[in-house]
């Protein structure tokens, strides 16, 4: 694998990052002191919980891979943050229905489509690019033949 295609396609662009990092910010915030309820018990804790997991997820895809020393491994550990935080997202979209009430509600709802489409604007497209990346290696090897 090329070092500098592999560091060019693991590197994320910085305003994308900026961006999904101030709107799961200010929908932590809201999750956390808005008035966004549930009728269910517990439900608004376990959504909070959720919302956290995206945080972190979002922080490990938007990490410097340069501490991994093979090239394919840094398209791995990429394109496995990428899986583990559409599987957060999940999460918390489930745990998010259940809020029901507040007066934050509505706005709340709003922001977590708006991050749920602001991630899955870019992420197929990187997780794609990744994917040819390690297919690539095969393809590879099978011409050094």
């Amino acid at each position: 694998m090329d070092k500098a295609a592999v560091r060019q396609a693991v590197t994320l662009d910085p305003a994308w990052v900026a961006e999904l990092r101030v709107q799961w910010t200010a929908l932590m915030e809201m999750a956390v002191w808005g008035e966004v309820k549930s009728s269910r018990m517990g439900a608004a804790t376990r959504m909070r919980k959720r919302l956290l997991d995206v945080g972190e997820k979002l922080r490990s895809l938007a990490a410097d891979r340069d501490w991994i020393p093979h090239p394919r491994e840094q398209v791995k550990n990429a394109l496995g943050s990428a899986f583990s935080l559409k599987d957060a997202l999940l999460q918390f979209e489930r745990a998010a229905q259940d809020m029901d009430g507040g007066t934050d509600c509505a706005v709340f709802g709003a922001r977590a489509v708006q991050l749920h489409q602001s991630l899955l604007a870019r992420l197929p497209e990187l997780e794609n690019t990744w994917a040819a990346l390690l297919d690539s290696q095969y393809l590879d090897e099978d011409t050094d033949d």
